[in-house]
């Protein structure tokens, strides 16, 4: 199969509206793969590489695109041919690698059409939008194999692979799809919390509810079987190597074959965490992190303990069996709340959210009584509450948008002031990232307009702008960035509301946001 019938199902689906449109052109296209090229198509449709990371960055697409080399007369790449390629892009390591990764990037493009050109500038960059996120691909792979969508979507939840889903349905059915089932030692997909800017809101999709501390570390499910322990993130990356203090307490704990769901965080001397990063570079970065600096456990679910599996079962059968796993010390602090109504429960939570904060973590999580663990899906059942942060910030450019948003300027790209020119001309603005969330239909539409009215330049996929738009983002946080001039990027940032009304240069500075930066 030709790279260029991939580029072409994904310029189709993006140019649909309709998801059931958009379905059956995914179908298509994985019906026309062999069972060998099954994995890498229907990773690609979704946006994504089978390769975790690339190391390989959007300076480094962009600087091919833009007045890049000819075209070629044919297009000749094959999907195998572009997996062997991603496959040395991620092991290419040591002395010479960023030459070695220039080089294969470099020949991609120069063997690429047009079409494909797009399609592996986003999936390298991992800014291919073209509307098929994941639910429509697992509802493409029902359709391709005839298989009912909810036998795909629970083999889904329960290996965290689509793609070895996707070989399998096509190729046995809806016998080899009831195949799959929870093993031990076999990451699964975990379970995701929606949000709420309140408890009372919180506990209006919830019901009755645990209320949970929300962390700010590195989601880790443990998995045990006697003496064989592994460690799993959220993205399902195995980093048992990494955690050898963990691997070592999880043998000590009283259960001797368990699944349980919880984060490993770093803690300062004065008991409060760390930020973010400063856990997640641990984990990323060294071979055993919780050796270099000790990481404390703390444990909020469990899926499967001592032959009992717990998926379906409700909330406080799954906690009662976590206390059979652990110490008390590791499970999560949890206040239950029967009715949110009345008003000494309501304060209560309030009290304990309050709590939450006052130690340094995030904010809660309000987690249904009745709910089971909803794997892989952002639902109702957990709804993470955290108080909002929020800068105004100018927007410099942005990108056509795909699927549902085509016509519409999409991905704005945001930046700061820097008045006294510590990251370019003084007065200049500082780049600090992209996103394109929050946005409704009606600020879409009056963005679009405006910008092309004050639009600078324009390159086909996007249009730089005057710096005199302000938008009010909320974010989660600054992490460290290689990518960006101040070497910062923004973590979740979304769009409250434009702000018209604020000069540019009311603005809020890069030293505002370096403010946030974790110390």
């Amino acid at each position: 199969m030709l790279l260029a019938d991939v580029a072409a199902a994904s310029e189709a689906v993006a140019a649909v509206s309709g998801k059931k449109a958009k379905v059956e052109l995914l179908a298509g296209a994985l019906r026309a793969a062999t069972a060998a090229e099954v994995p890498s198509v229907a990773a690609w449709l979704s946006g994504q590489t089978r390769q975790r990371r690339l190391g390989v960055g959007w300076a480094a697409v962009s600087a091919l695109l833009d007045g890049g080399p000819p075209e070629p007369a044919t297009a000749t790449l094959t999907v195998e041919g572009v997996e062997r390629a991603f496959e040395a892009l991620q092991d290419a390591g040591g002395a010479g690698s960023q030459a070695a990764r220039a080089t294969l990037l470099r020949d991609l493009v120069l063997a690429a059409t047009g079409p494909e050109r797009r399609l592996l500038a986003g999936l390298v960059t991992g800014e291919l939008r073209q509307g098929a996120q994941a639910g429509l691909l697992l509802d493409a792979i029902a359709l391709a194999a005839a298989v009912p969508a909810a036998a795909v979507r629970r083999a889904v939840t329960l290996t965290g692979d689509p793609a070895a889903v996707a070989v399998a349905a096509l190729d046995g059915g809806e016998p080899a799809l009831a195949a799959f089932g929870l093993r031990v030692g076999t990451a699964l997909s975990p379970m995701l919390a929606a949000s709420a800017p309140s408890l009372t809101e919180a506990f209006a999709k919830t019901g009755p509810a645990g209320v949970e501390w929300k962390l700010d570390g590195v989601r880790v499910q443990v998995h045990r079987d006697g003496d064989d322990v592994a460690v799993f993130t959220r993205t399902l990356d195995d980093v048992t190597a990494r955690l050898p203090g963990l691997v070592a307490e999880a043998r000590t704990w009283p259960a001797g074959r368990f699944v349980v769901d919880g984060e490993v965080l770093a803690l300062r001397p004065d008991g409060r965490p760390e930020p973010f990063q400063v856990t997640s570079s641990l984990v990323a970065r060294h071979t055993r992190a919780d050796t270099e600096r000790p990481l404390t456990t703390v444990l909020f679910d469990a899926l499967h303990v001592d032959g009992t599996d717990l998926l379906d079962a409700d909330g406080p059968t799954r906690r009662a069996a976590l206390a059979t796993v652990a110490p008390a010390g590791l499970l999560v602090p949890r206040h239950v709340v029967e009715d949110a109504a009345d008003p000494g429960e309501a304060a209560a939570a309030e009290a304990f959210a309050a709590d939450a904060l006052a130690r340094g973590h995030e904010g809660v999580v309000v987690k249904a009584l009745a709910g089971a663990y909803a794997m892989g899906r952002r639902g109702a059942g957990w709804v993470k509450v955290k108080p909002r942060i929020t800068l105004d910030l100018v927007v410099l450019a942005a990108e056509w948008g795909h699927g549902r948003r085509t016509g519409l300027l999409s991905n704005l790209h945001l930046g700061a002031r820097d008045p006294d020119g510590r990251f370019g001309p003084p007065g200049g603005f500082v780049m600090l990232g992209k996103t394109f969330k929050g946005l409704t239909d009606a600020m879409l539409a009056w963005q679009t307009e405006h910008l092309r009215g004050i639009e600078r330049s324009s390159n086909g996929w996007r249009v730089d702008v005057e710096p005199t738009l302000v938008v009010e983002i909320a974010f989660d946080g600054v992490q460290t960035s290689s990518r960006y001039p101040a070497g910062v990027a923004l973590r979740f940032a979304r769009v409250i509301a434009h702000r018209p009304d604020k000069p540019a240069a009311e603005a809020d500075t890069v030293d505002t946001v370096l403010s946030y930066r974790p110390v």
